[in-house]
């Protein structure tokens, strides 16, 4: 079916010519698209399906790009890159070259920035909000935030300040789509939040207190007295809301499925003249019955058309195998315990948290404060572990140095994610985990090539190393290794004829391709040897010297060049004097962009053909 209003949304501006009724035709065309395009590009389904009248609504009060509107984590942004112009360019979420996943500035003025990690919106609307006010500037700010990001600190750090900026004009909506922040009590409450919502509400509050405030020596006893009259029967109606203690003007809840309702309350917001936080519930997945009876499931969705070596493939995977594993070992050692930071689904942890509910922690999307929980556990003579995507391991840099690898007690991070995500982009890569552990002292990094490897890394992890220890897996499925390696489980493996001329060096998934660029090259009379890292910090000694008496040596890394591990194995071998030829194939200091595991893997040289390119001189390292 054509997509009839739609299709003529050019700008956000195009809005402003559609009726109410023509609205909510849009607002089923937009569902009509996502339901039909989200399954074949992989993305957020159910998210974006639970803010299409929300976004509407934004564009027909404000007028992006002068009005800023920032959306946190951004995986809710699909609708709004629908009706600012991009409706053309759908069909390429998510793939190389196409659009991205989450906002991005360098695709649209209408991206006010990237996004990808939660909490953050507040803060940087708050900012704009803040500059424009020096700049008497009247444009107005929104920042977007759900409610699963309010479980976030970085969240409140920002909402303390903003309460005591009275000329911001900023607006905060937070869509609870999930629990309700503010009680309430029945149907008076709902209609007196929808009352005072309305534009027509402000005018005529100000209009009174004008009128009354004029009145000769009693004026201004009558205005204050009426004020606190009114406070006490709202606070006995709504309760009170501890936005307002912070400052913030409240209003809410408001039905996020009524396009005039929410576009009221936003023309409402306006005329306050001070920060303002409206509460919009909405549903998950809403129109769409298979979403809004399961939103966990279509939170995100993966490509259907998956090959062998993309992530999330038929079959296993590393979180799938780590999941299965920590229970086995919970079920032997009661000291074991989990925490992750809302991610127990995507970190194979459903079943531990079933099985072990005393022992499995969700902290929320608070990264920072999982880590020196964890140190307490430890204190506590628990063995916990940290398990967490690899991009969100930034956030918790300092208390990685600080508070676990500082202390010297035993906490083992799950780093799931390492390498390349595909089709989430810039903002979820796994790539820069290795260089930023690297520079922490005292702590352990192991990176497995297969499942087995795995489940034997965190064997050593748990009960044969001390400190902070982190295992680092990839996403998706093992790659395929050859018939004839048989590891060690030691910290590195020789695959090939240890006194080979010509050495590979890697870790983690990609050992696969390069075994077969070994391989492939003995086929050509090649003599070839793969060094196999499986401990990579600290460096093993004996993988240096498996390395010094040969006459090249390639490292190949999956991941960033700088303080990556290729770095400093070029160093280690500098201070043996080596004085054969070294190339480092790693990814160059840069964001990478959306685009299928395969693709990126072959774009930055690391997969089979790429190696082979570079062994025989075709593709030249990163010099």
């Amino acid at each position: 079916m054509e997509d009839r209003y739609l299709k003529n949304i050019k700008q956000p501006s195009d809005l402003g010519y559609l009726s109410d009724a023509e609205l909510e035709a849009l607002a089923g065309e937009i569902r009509g698209v996502l339901i039909d395009t989200v399954p074949h590009t992989g993305g957020h389904l159910a998210s974006n399906l639970g803010v299409v009248e929300l976004t509407i609504a934004l564009h027909r009060v404000f007028k992006s790009p002068r009005d800023k509107i920032i959306w946190d984590v951004g995986h809710q942004i699909y609708v709004h890159k629908l009706l600012t112009g991009r409706y053309k360019d759908f069909r390429t979420l998510r793939s190389q070259g196409g659009l991205s996943g989450f906002a991005r500035p360098t695709e649209s003025e209408h991206d006010i920035f990237f996004s990808g990690h939660s909490s953050t919106s507040i803060s940087s609307a708050f900012g704009i909000a803040a500059a424009n006010a020096i700049n008497d500037d009247r444009s107005y700010t929104v920042a977007v935030i759900g409610d699963g990001a309010m479980t976030g600190g970085l969240a409140y750090e920002a909402l303390n300040n903003v309460g005591h900026a009275d000329k911001s004009r900023l607006i905060i909506v937070l869509n609870d789509n999930a629990m309700s922040i503010s009680e309430n009590v029945g149907s008076v409450a709902r209609y007196l939040a929808v009352m005072r919502s309305k534009p027509g509400y402000f005018k005529m509050k100000a209009l009174t207190e004008r009128i009354i405030n004029k009145i000769p020596i009693v004026g201004k006893s009558i205005s204050s007295t009426l004020f606190k009259s009114k406070t006490r029967l709202k606070n006995l109606i709504y309760r009170s809301n501890f936005f307002e203690d912070m400052g913030l003007r409240y209003m809410g809840p408001i039905d996020g499925h009524n396009i005039r309702q929410v576009c009221e309350a936003l023309e409402g917001a306006k005329l306050v003249g001070k920060p303002v936080l409206l509460h919009i519930n909405t549903v998950k997945g809403k129109g769409y019955n298979p979403a809004e009876k399961s939103p966990s499931r279509y939170h995100g969705l993966s490509r259907q058309d998956n090959s062998p070596n993309e992530p999330c493939a038929n079959g296993s995977c590393y979180s799938e195998e780590f999941g299965t594993f920590l229970c086995q070992q919970a079920s032997k050692d009661k000291r074991i315990c989990a925490i992750t930071a809302a991610m127990s689904l995507g970190t194979g942890l459903k079943r531990f948290s079933q099985d072990y509910p005393d022992r499995f922690f969700d902290v929320g999307i608070a990264e920072e404060h999982a880590i020196p929980f964890a140190l307490g556990l430890s204190a506590g003579s628990m063995l916990p572990v940290f398990v967490v995507y690899s991009t969100f391991l930034q956030r918790c840099y300092d208390q990685i140095f600080h508070d676990a690898a500082l202390q010297g007690r035993k906490i083992v991070i799950a780093i799931d994610r390492a390498g390349f995500v595909g089709e989430d982009g810039e903002t979820h890569q796994g790539l820069y985990d290795v260089a930023l552990l690297n520079g922490i002292p005292d702590i352990s990094v192991y990176s497995p090539a297969t499942y087995g490897e795995l489940r034997n890394c965190f064997v050593r992890a748990f009960y044969h190393v001390g400190g902070v220890v982190a295992v680092r897996y990839a996403r998706g499925a093992e790659f395929r290794i050859p018939e004839d390696f048989t590891p060690s489980y030691g910290d590195f493996d020789v695959y090939g004829d240890p006194d080979a001329d010509t050495a590979i060096v890697t870790y983690g998934r990609i050992f696969s391709f390069a075994a077969q660029a070994r391989n492939a090259l003995l086929q050509e009379g090649k003599s070839i040897k793969v060094i196999k890292l499986n401990a990579v910090k600290p460096m093993p000694s004996g993988a240096v010297e498996a390395a010094l008496g040969c006459k090249r040596v390639f490292f190949f890394e999956e991941g960033i060049r700088s303080g990556g591990m290729g770095e400093h194995f070029a160093l280690l071998l500098s201070e043996r004097a080596y004085e054969g030829e070294y190339i480092l194939k790693a990814v160059p200091d840069c964001f990478v962009a959306q685009g299928s595991v395969s693709e990126q893997l072959a774009r930055y040289g690391l997969d089979t053909d790429g190696m082979i390119k570079t062994l025989k001189g075709e593709n030249p390292g990163n010099e």
